[in-house]
């Protein structure tokens, strides 16, 4: 592979597991999925970063229970949805939002959560 690529692909891994775990305390940052991305990125392009995401202490588990079985545990959608919520909640708690961005802020809530819920529960 050419290595503009990989470094590009790099970039994008590293971009994504950012967001992704700035989505866990951040309503419209979707967790999973970017988390999923950066761990496609790093195979394609570094095993080096690959086998450090995996040895991550929170997200390597994760990771490998989504790629190994397709699924996610009870644990991980039980702790994703509620933050979800939670972050939701307290936003439209504490800021005075026009009616119709709280309304698609709940609806991508249900929607993500719905998304979630699709997953084999391992």
């Amino acid at each position: 592979m050419n290595i503009a690529v990989k470094v590009i692909l790099i970039i994008i891994g590293s971009l994504s597991i950012v967001l992704g775990v700035i989505g866990i305390v951040v309503p419209l940052l979707p967790t999973t999925p970017l988390i999923l991305l950066g761990a496609a990125c790093y195979v394609k392009a570094s095993d080096k970063l690959y086998q450090k995401l995996i040895a991550n202490k929170w997200l390597g588990g994760y990771i490998k229970d989504f790629r190994e079985k397709n699924g996610i545990t009870l644990k991980n959608k039980i702790l994703s949805i509620s933050l979800m919520w939670l972050s939701i909640t307290i936003t439209l708690l504490t800021i005075d939002l026009r009616f119709w961005f709280a309304a698609i802020l709940i609806i991508i809530a249900a929607t993500v959560s719905a998304y979630i819920l699709s997953f084999d529960t391992l």
